[in-house]
C-alpha cells in the first residue's frame, strides 16, 4: 500500500491555499511523511516559465503540476499542489491521472474579502479594469463540484482549516490518528502484561 497521495488546494488568489498547505505540510512532516509542496507561483517561476495566462497556458501549467503530483504520489511522497487551477476539467484530469489517492481542497472566500487581503492591489486593479484576464474577476473560476474538503477562509483561522484537512485525511485512512499520551501509556501497559 502506497503512503503517497495528492492534496490539491484550489481557489482564487488570496483564498488561503499556500498558508493552509504549509500548515498541513508541517503537520505531515512531523508525522514522518515525505512531503513536497508545489506552489503555483513557484511552479510558474521554474517548471512553467514562459507560459502566459491564456486558457491553454493555464491548462498546460496545471497539467504539469498534475504530472509531478502523479510521480510523487506513486513514489510514496505526499504531493501538495497549491494553485488557483481555475478550470474544473483540468483538475478532474489530474484527479484521474493520480488515481484514487487524490484529495481536492477548495479554499473559498468572497471577492470582497480577497480584495481586502490583497497586499499587491491586484483585485482592485482588475475590478477597475486595469488588469485583464484576472481569475475570478473577468476570467472564470470554476469551483469544484464535489471537493473532499471545503475551507471557508473568511470564517476559519488557517489552523482550523488545516485541522479540517487533517481530519479528512484520517477519515480516508491516509494518516493515523495521533495517540494521546494517556492512550500511549495505557497501550504500553497492556503490551507489558
Amino acid at each position: 500500500m502506497s503512503n503517497g497521495f495528492t492534496l490539491w488546494f484550489t481557489g482564487l488568489s488570496g483564498a488561503g491555499k499556500t498558508t493552509v498547505s504549509r500548515l498541513v505540510e508541517k503537520e505531515l512532516r512531523a508525522r514522518g511523511f515525505k512531503v513536497e509542496v508545489l506552489d503555483g507561483d513557484v511552479v510558474r517561476e521554474n517548471l512553467s516559465k514562459g507560459l502566459g495566462f491564456s486558457k491553454e497556458d493555464r491548462d498546460t501549467n496545471i497539467r504539469r503540476i498534475g504530472f509531478v503530483c502523479e510521480l510523487l504520489t506513486r513514489n510514496d511522497v505526499v504531493a501538495i499542489a497549491a494553485a488557483i487551477s481555475p478550470y474544473r476539467a483540468v483538475r478532474d484530469e489530474n484527479r484521474a491521472r493520480v488515481g484514487g489517492r487524490f484529495v481536492e481542497v477548495y479554499c473559498r472566500a468572497p471577492i470582497e474579502v480577497l480584495a481586502e487581503r490583497d497586499v499587491k492591489g491586484l483585485y482592485k486593479k482588475a475590478l477597475a479594469g486595469e488588469i485583464k484576464n484576472f481569475t475570478g474577476v473577468d476570467d472564470p473560476y470554476e469551483p469544484p463540484l464535489n471537493p473532499e474538503v471545503v475551507i471557508e477562509s473568511d470564517k476559519e483561522t488557517p489552523e482550523q482549516s488545516a485541522a479540517k484537512v487533517m481530519a479528512k485525511l484520517r477519515e480516508l485512512k491516509y494518516i493515523a490518528a495521533r495517540k494521546t499520551r494517556k492512550r500511549a501509556r495505557m497501550q504500553k501497559a497492556r503490551n507489558a502484561e
